[in-house]
């Protein structure tokens, strides 16, 4: 004969260090709290310059943040592709790579970029800063 079983237990956690820790809860946390950068939606037009490309992919972003965006484009770009992202409103350019492989939507295809320094000024839109964790 078997010994009895606890029903419904829980498996054990393992500990991890993204646990946010509360009043007598711990939880894992969101995407949203382990973000580097506030993500703000805004579409606007883009300008893409990929080097080899002889015209320009015209775009707009999807979201925005300090260190990048997820720009919508008529094709795809392969991850790790380098470039520049051209506001045409203020005709700055900033450089970026592709960060992962472009996914398919409605629009076209969702290309994450991240600037290859942060630059909050380039979208001219205020950034607040980060909530403490």
């Amino acid at each position: 004969m078997t010994p009895p079983q606890k029903l419904n237990a829980a498996p054990p956690v393992a500990p991890s260090h993204n646990v946010k820790r509360g009043a007598a809860v711990a939880r894992p946390q969101t995407a949203e709290e382990r973000r580097r950068a506030q993500r703000v939606l805004l579409k606007m037009p883009v300008i893409i310059h990929v080097p080899g490309k002889t015209h320009p992919l015209h775009g707009f972003t999807h979201t925005v943040s300090a260190s990048g965006a997820m720009i919508v484009l008529p094709e795809g770009i392969p991850m790790g592709t380098k470039l520049s992202v051209e506001n045409p409103k203020t005709q700055k350019k900033v450089e970026a790579y592709v960060v992962r492989p472009p996914q398919l939507n409605a629009d076209g295809s969702l290309v994450p970029v991240e600037f290859t320094t942060p630059s909050p000024q380039f979208w001219n839109i205020f950034f607040p800063p980060n909530a403490s964790n």
